[in-house]
C-alpha cells in the first residue's frame, strides 16, 4: 500500500446549520438546500467551514442514501425552512486530503492506516470537510476526510 499523509486534529465543539438530502445523489440535494438558505440569510460561504457525512449509509440493492451537510454558524444564526441547528461536540481525528474522485479509495486507505496505528476507533462522527465547496467541475473539489480516533 502506498503511503498516506495523515495528521492528527482535534475539532473543537461547534454550532452548525444542517441540511439533509436523500436519493441517489443526496450530497447535491443537501448542498443546494444549504447554499440557498445561506444566500437568503446573507451568510458568505467563504467565511464558514463545511462538513458532511452519509446519513443513512447506502444499503445493498438500493441507489438511495442520505447525506447531512453542515456549515459552521455563530450563536446569532437561526434555523429556517429545511435547515436545522445542531451542536457538535468535537473530537480527535486522523485526517487526510483528497479530491472527490478519489474519496472512496482514500477512506479505505485512512481506515487501514487507523487499524495499523496506535490509535483506537472512537465513536464520534466521521466527517468530510469540503475545502472548495463551490468548485466545478466536481472532479476538482478538495476534501479533508476525518476518521474518529482515541488515544
Amino acid at each position: 500500500m502506498s503511503e498516506i499523509d495523515v495528521r492528527i486534529v482535534r475539532l473543537e465543539p461547534m454550532r452548525v446549520a444542517m441540511a439533509h438530502g436523500f436519493g441517489p445523489s443526496p450530497e447535491v440535494i443537501a448542498w443546494e438546500k444549504l447554499l440557498a438558505w445561506m444566500q437568503a440569510t446573507g451568510l458568505r460561504p467563504e467565511e464558514h467551514r463545511f462538513f458532511g457525512f452519509n446519513n443513512p449509509d447506502p444499503s445493498p440493492g438500493s441507489p438511495n442514501y442520505g447525506y447531512e451537510q453542515w456549515v459552521t454558524v455563530g450563536p446569532e444564526v437561526q434555523p429556517g425552512g429545511d435547515i436545522t441547528i445542531k451542536e457538535f461536540g468535537g473530537g480527535l481525528y486522523a485526517v487526510t486530503r483528497c479530491k472527490l474522485p478519489q474519496i472512496t479509495e482514500t477512506w479505505r486507505r485512512l481506515a487501514a492506516w487507523r487499524e495499523d496505528s496506535p490509535y483506537r476507533c472512537a465513536s464520534h462522527q466521521w466527517l468530510e470537510e469540503a475545502l472548495s465547496p463551490a468548485v466545478e467541475p466536481f472532479d476538482e473539489v478538495v476534501l479533508d476526510i476525518y476518521i474518529p480516533i482515541a488515544p
